[in-house]
């Protein structure tokens, strides 16, 4: 395939849409704020985490447009209401659910991943070493006996599952992790109640053989008492195009296959233009979930500053100071800017005139990237 992307001209595209949205905002990337109590261990043990100021350059004149969006109403239409997740219409009782925001694993031996087909959202970041973890957010889920395998949580997957007000499903935590646990409803497989959500299977080797089921998550949600309905005042995360539309990036560049860097699974995503969706590998192969090949409407690239915990190999990546990234979907891709609302708000994205991306409807796949890795990212057009 022919390489698009990480030519030099645009490098400068990328940075700039970063500097001219920090001008805008008024200030510039910033060290992770945290939250009003956290335990002395966290405080003293966190390392600065470094930022990426980009040189100053002259940002893109030539105006981009958007199609014409639609908000995520709540608005019941034959016993559908539009998901938060994917914009879809979706069966109201799910749609109407807080989601579930659980922990994966992408260990090789813990292939495949049950249940990660049904997810609206992924995230994935990397934890130790050169290894990355999924947090898959889904409201659908009711029928599924094996959710998983289920790790252990880092803190800033407990930023993203606040985004969407999801309840957090994890087995077990970092150490860093542990005082930020209080700030969201979330179900510990090694902790009290939360326990009752989780088995042993017995097919896979430990730490690989955690896996939740609907049953057991309801079961624990009762138990801790959490309520399943979103906040009155939560209005989404995304904006997505309105019903039958498509969105079709102006100033975009070609994005049939697309590589965020990490350097263990080395994964990609490969554009189907039959169905519109981008399909993902790792590992070597197609990546297939317990129900068939992944495949997603839209990817962003959000690169964040990153660095580790003092002297220990946890890494701590920088969720809230605001950097640089990439939208891709149609086979496009344009450069976006990410600020965050506040300690637990939604991040929002950027084109270069900073106005706020709108997202064709369906899933998302959200590459979490340190900033250190953004020349081992790939963007290549049609052969």
């Amino acid at each position: 395939m022919k390489k698009k992307a990480m030519c030099k001209e645009m490098f400068r595209y990328v940075l700039a849409a970063a500097l001219t949205a920090a001008v805008l905002s008024g200030c510039g990337a910033k060290e992770a704020s945290a939250p009003a109590e956290t335990s002395s261990e966290a405080e003293s043990t966190t390392e600065e985490v470094p930022v990426t100021t980009p040189p100053e350059t002259e940002p893109e004149t030539e105006p981009e447009t958007e199609p014409e969006t639609e908000p995520v109403e709540r608005v019941e239409v034959d016993g559908k209401i539009r998901s938060y997740l994917t914009g879809e219409m979706v069966d109201v009782a799910k749609a109407n659910r807080r989601p579930l925001a659980i922990m994966m694993s992408n260990d090789k031996e813990a292939m495949p991943n049950y249940g990660i087909n049904r997810a609206g959202v992924v995230y994935e970041a990397p934890v130790e070493g050169s290894m990355n973890r999924y947090l898959a957010i889904m409201e659908d889920y009711d029928d599924l006996d094996r959710i998983g395998s289920v790790r252990s949580c880092r803190t800033y997957y407990i930023y993203f599952a606040r985004e969407f007000e999801a309840i957090y499903a994890h087995f077990g935590q970092s150490t860093f992790a542990e005082p930020y646990l209080k700030y969201i409803d979330n179900i510990n497989g090694l902790k009290g109640a939360g326990s009752s959500a989780y088995f042993r299977s017995k097919d896979r080797k430990a730490p690989h053989n955690a896996y939740a089921s609907f049953q057991g998550i309801q079961k624990a949600i009762e138990a801790l008492g959490y309520s399943q309905e979103y906040p009155e005042d939560y209005e989404g995360h995304y904006k997505f195009a309105r019903n039958g539309d498509q969105i079709y990036l102006d100033n975009a560049m070609e994005a049939y296959q697309v590589v965020p860097g990490y350097v263990y699974n080395k994964p990609y995503f490969v554009y189907n233009e039959d169905d519109g969706l981008y399909y993902r590998y790792q590992y070597g192969a197609p990546h297939e979930g317990s129900e068939g090949p992944i495949a997603v409407k839209n990817i962003i690239f959000q690169y964040c500053a990153a660095g580790y915990y003092a002297t220990t190999p946890y890494r701590d990546i920088n969720v809230h100071g605001g950097q640089y990234g990439y939208y891709i979907t149609n086979g496009q891709a344009i450069p976006l800017t990410w600020e965050k609302d506040g300690e637990f708000g939604v991040t929002h994205y950027y084109n270069t005139n900073h106005e706020e991306i709108t997202l064709n409807q369906g899933k998302t796949w959200v590459c979490i990237i340190p900033t250190s890795d953004f020349s081992k990212t790939e963007i290549h057009g049609k052969e």
